[in-house]
């Protein structure tokens, strides 16, 4: 699944080519809620958390989320696609580009001035902004995440803080030296804002290359099942855990239970 670094990437791609573009051409054939009318102008784009959103002028939002399979892809106008149209989920068309969405699972629109909450007002800080209230997503950890569920868990709700996957998770817990199974009530404030700030600044400082790295030589335990630990040599190990089955890599030495 795309993390938030990977979702601001696409953004900061779509953005140029998009904001303050007339809409030309849009589809979107199992799109949930309204469509945008040819000839508005698209206003914005922007990451929030793991979702992409695109807003049009009067309100309307186009949200994306990428789940395991989805993916953005930006074409000049008439230019070769590398997947095939029956894969589209979205495009936005804006003359010069098009923007298409493929195989992503969610792709709705909503209205910014609704009474209704929007699909990620429930979202926690994003930890992929400058300015991610740290705070704000500590006092959350005692809101929304159980004493009893493990801190690996925890940094996955996205109602805590947004934008955090398995790679980010595993390697902020290295840099912190914290188990993932350990439970969130072990953790006292300050504990819980340095691993937060950690992922934040790991998720920052890669915005801006595909290859991420956290330490040097690229990631310290993610996707490094058995080989050794790049601060003790323990072999690095891998389990897939919890609700919802997520992979967690981390060093039994440095991480002990």
């Amino acid at each position: 699944m795309p993390e938030g670094d990977t979702i601001h990437r696409t953004a900061a791609r779509l953005r140029p080519a998009l904001e303050g573009k007339t809409l030309v051409r849009f589809e979107a054939q199992r799109l949930l809620g309204d469509r945008p009318k040819v000839g508005v102008e698209i206003t914005a784009v922007e990451a929030v958390g793991k979702n992409l959103l695109i807003r049009f002028a009067g309100g309307l939002v186009l949200r994306t989320h990428m789940k395991m399979s989805g993916s953005w892809h930006l074409y000049r106008a008439g230019e070769r696609w590398q997947k095939p149209r029956y894969l589209v989920r979205a495009l936005v068309d804006a003359g010069d580009w098009i923007a298409v969405c493929f195989s992503a699972p969610v792709v709705e629109t909503f209205h910014e001035q609704s009474a209704k909450p929007s699909p990620v007002d429930h979202l926690g800080p994003d930890l992929c902004r400058d300015d991610a209230d740290l705070a704000e997503a500590v006092r959350r950890f005692a809101r929304f995440g159980d004493p009893s569920q493990s801190l690996a868990e925890a940094l996955l709700d996205q109602r805590i803080v947004c934008g955090i996957g398995n790679v980010y998770k595993s390697e902020a817990l290295w840099a912190n030296r914290l188990s993932p199974f350990a439970l969130i009530g072990t953790l006292d404030e300050d504990g819980r804002h340095r691993l937060l700030r950690t992922a934040s600044k790991q998720l920052r400082a890669n915005l801006t290359t595909v290859q991420r790295t956290t330490v040097p030589g690229g990631l310290a335990v993610y996707g490094r099942d058995r080989k050794p630990c790049r601060a003790c040599d323990t072999p690095i190990r891998r389990r897939v855990h919890g609700v919802q089955g997520r992979s967690t890599y981390w060093c039994p030495s440095c991480q002990p239970d």
